[in-house]
């Protein structure tokens, strides 16, 4: 499944789009090769392979709509594709700050919020995480920018987030 999940974002000009340390298509790559070494299941690495499918709150750039919503889950599954979804809707201003205490995720895609389950918010923590720690090492512009905001969110989020992913934060981001 992986495979086809590689030439759908090959397809789709990942390879092309311009992307903190090269293009989207790598960053993808990295971002699911992190999760698989913190022991995600095969759905969160899918998701991970797709993350920015939809586009995201702080990368515009969209590979396929959300209206066809469909053709995504036909390729890496439900589970995974609703995680993509989560991820790529949320409404990070709204969202971030609030999410271990709220456990509510603000869609921009619909301006709704929504409780996932203890384990479906988990896997969009661990997702957020480990998206923002790829983009932190590689840009230090971001990092510059971003660091401070990062260091003051994720920790709060330790409860809603794997150990392993959480100690990787500690160690990127020194905190």
């Amino acid at each position: 499944m992986t495979e086809a999940v590689l030439e759908w974002l090959r397809a789709r000009g990942a390879e092309a789009i311009p992307h903190a340390g090269g293009s989207l298509y790598e960053h993808l790559g990295r971002v699911a090769d992190r999760l698989s070494a913190h022991g995600a299941p095969e759905a969160e690495r899918l998701a991970a392979l797709t993350h920015a499918a939809y586009g995201t709150d702080g990368f515009p750039v969209v590979l396929l709509d959300v209206v066809e919503r469909a053709a995504l889950r036909d390729l890496i599954g439900a589970e995974a594709e609703e995680l993509v979804y989560r991820y790529g809707g949320c409404d990070r201003g709204r969202t971030w700050r609030a999410l271990p205490s709220t456990g509510l995720i603000w869609s921009r895609f619909t301006g709704n919020s929504a409780a996932p389950t203890p384990a479906d918010l988990r896997a969009f923590a661990d997702l957020s995480i480990v998206n923002e720690l790829d983009v932190y090492e590689r840009s230090p512009e971001i990092a510059a920018k971003a660091g401070d905001y990062f260091r003051s969110v994720f920790p709060a989020w330790e409860p809603i987030t794997s150990p392993a992913v959480m100690a990787d934060a500690r160690r990127v981001l020194g905190i």
